[in-house]
């Protein structure tokens, strides 16, 4: 028996009790789990020394109520996630297979394991795309097979909902009956994390079925989640569809690094707002797109450093800027790296219910691209809800997420803390949390 006092040390248990352990935990009610700092000394219970044996001192302590339950003992439970890390029984090649990792080796020894999918229909994805780390941690999070917006985006496309979707269809009437231009903008590769150039070829095929004739397209490539110097040959599958839907050119392109920031380095983003929108564009001014990747790949230029530049018609003029009242739709379905871009964009079109001057850092971006150089009265679709606070229309609406982990620990009262480094910061919050940016309670 534990002494009954209010504030007790509680000894960490052995991995193999661990089940009998959280049986013994008493009520969330009961049971207030703080993390504290210590430093990790050593101390002897009082019959250790005879053996020779000591015990660490625990990082934490557990706080019970007058009269509650004499808790058992209690210790945290950790859910690591190796980003990245794969399974194949072949040893040959195999870098982890070949590699020392004598924890991980004792963990799969002494311990029941079992492997799980990481792509496909397994986690929400079409068959044949690979799975990413935000789909993965979206799954982990949800306890459940999430489907993603590329699988929705995809049915839509494959019953035909898409070419008479509403917010779709609005927009290019609107173009049409306004006699404004049709903007189509994106991450032009199949890599299938942030687009997929199908759902671009799909909005041209939209486009010729309304009639509409001024048709651009603004490319982003890739190069992250494809091969580094495949965007020459995803420009020239665009530029093979537009022939063959008689619709549509290419006005700019622009690496990734630039269109699609996340970390709100705008002086980024306004390489590409300036190619797509002043026609004044760092990289220059090219009538050949693929001719010019092919250039910077041979400077050692990969697709996602393409420095951003404009594509001229024949007569070296740019073949289209977005201007006032245009109709400008953005294809990419995941949020984190379209938000910043549509922020720039759209500031004067309805963007929030402020027009964007209550999000983060919104007068750094006021200095970097001054609003008095963005276009007036744009109608601006967005695939999917980048930000909650956006109030522009949009083709997916999001899913109901519920039952999350997340929220079953909120509701047990416990209390979690999420570790990572920079890049995957939105992944153990945003992506684990179902899209769901505020903090749970307990987090």
């Amino acid at each position: 028996m534990l002494p009954s006092q209010p504030l007790r040390r509680v000894r960490r248990a052995h991995p193999r009790l661990l089940p009998r352990a959280l049986r013994e935990q008493p009520s969330p009610a009961d049971l207030d789990l703080t993390l504290r700092r210590r430093p990790p000394r050593l101390r002897s219970r009082s019959n250790a020394n005879a053996r020779g044996r000591s015990f660490l001192r625990p990082c934490f302590q557990a706080e019970t109520k007058p009269g509650a339950r004499v808790p058992g003992p209690v210790r945290p439970i950790v859910l690591t996630i190796l980003d990245g890390w794969g399974y194949r029984p072949q040893v040959e090649n195999n870098a982890i297979a070949l590699a020392r990792k004598p924890i991980y080796d004792k963990l799969l020894a002494e311990f029941p394991s079992t492997l799980l999918h990481a792509s496909d229909h397994f986690v929400g994805l079409p068959d044949g795309q690979m799975g990413n780390s935000e789909v993965g941690h979206l799954n982990i999070g949800a306890g459940r097979v999430v489907r993603m917006d590329i699988t929705r985006i995809d049915e839509l496309i494959s019953t035909g909902e898409f070419f008479t979707h509403p917010v779709i269809v609005r927009a290019l009437q609107l173009a049409r009956e306004a006699g404004r231009q049709l903007h189509l903008f994106g991450l032009v590769s199949d890599g299938g994390v942030h687009s997929h150039q199908n759902h671009l070829y799909a909005l041209l095929k939209a486009a010729r079925q309304q009639g509409l004739e001024r048709v651009f397209v603004h490319a982003f490539m890739d190069g992250r989640d494809t091969l580094p110097t495949s965007g020459a040959g995803y420009l020239g599958q665009l530029q093979q569809k537009m022939r063959d839907y008689q619709v549509g050119a290419i006005a700019s392109v622009s690496g990734r690094y630039y269109a699609m920031d996340r970390d709100r380095r705008w002086e980024r983003e306004k390489l590409a707002f300036d190619a797509m929108v002043t026609g004044r564009a760092e990289g220059g001014a090219h009538r050949d797109p693929v001719t010019r990747l092919k250039e910077s790949y041979n400077k050692g230029v990969t697709d996602e450093f393409t420095v951003p530049f404009v594509v001229t018609d024949k007569q070296d003029r740019p073949r289209a800027v977005i201007r006032d009242e245009d109709v400008c739709i953005m294809f990419n379905f995941r949020a984190d790296r379209a938000r910043q871009i549509t922020r720039a964009l759209a500031r004067n079109s309805g963007l929030t219910k402020l027009e964007g001057r209550e999000l983060p850092a919104a007068e750094d971006l006021d200095l970097v691209i001054p609003r008095s150089s963005v276009p007036k009265s744009l109608h601006y679709v967005a695939m999917t809800q980048y930000d909650k606070l956006f109030t522009l229309p949009m083709v997916i609406l999001p899913e109901s997420m519920e039952n999350l982990l997340a929220d079953l620990l909120a509701k047990a009262n416990l209390r979690n803390l999420r570790i990572a480094e920079t890049e995957k910061y939105a992944h153990v919050t945003y992506f684990f949390n179902g899209g769901i940016e505020t903090p749970f309670p307990g987090e």
